[in-house]
């Protein structure tokens, strides 16, 4: 098994991506036979609910990790609730799945968004080394 930081979840709630502020995070490669990923975050108490019934309902989600360093490109993973654990004011949720191939780069997503608001030239440039380094968010799956 292997283990990361992790940096910041997103998860797809009615076709668009929320933003899941961790407190603290880990992610682990059990590097099993099924390619199973544990994903832990420990977040504030107002996101009980939506975990809660993911989890009555043994839902899957998708959800996107960035792993180690805001840099890093997000990884989109099909995921089931498989532990919630509430404390005074934030929740451990635990995550199992699996890591989900996806078809586009982040980097071609963000330039095709930029190209899409005019830009072009020096300015391009700038806001898509920013952009790489911020990780705006951005629908996957389309």
């Amino acid at each position: 098994m292997k283990t990361f930081k992790l940096i910041s979840l997103q998860l797809v709630k009615k076709n668009e991506w929320l933003d899941i502020p961790l407190v603290d995070g880990l992610i682990i490669n059990k590097e099993d036979d099924h390619s199973t990923w544990l994903i832990e975050g420990y977040i504030d108490k107002s996101f009980y609910d939506v975990f809660r019934e993911a989890g009555a309902e043994e839902k899957e989600l998708l959800v996107q990790v960035v792993i180690t360093k805001k840099e890093n490109e997000p990884a989109p993973f099909k995921v089931k609730v498989r532990s919630l654990q509430s404390f005074e004011n934030h929740i451990s949720v635990l995550l199992e799945g699996t890591l989900k191939k996806s078809t586009n780069r982040y980097a071609e997503i963000l330039l095709d968004s930029l190209i899409q608001r005019g830009l072009s030239g020096d300015e391009l440039m700038t806001e898509f080394k920013s952009g790489m380094v911020s990780k705006p968010k951005f629908n996957h799956s389309k």
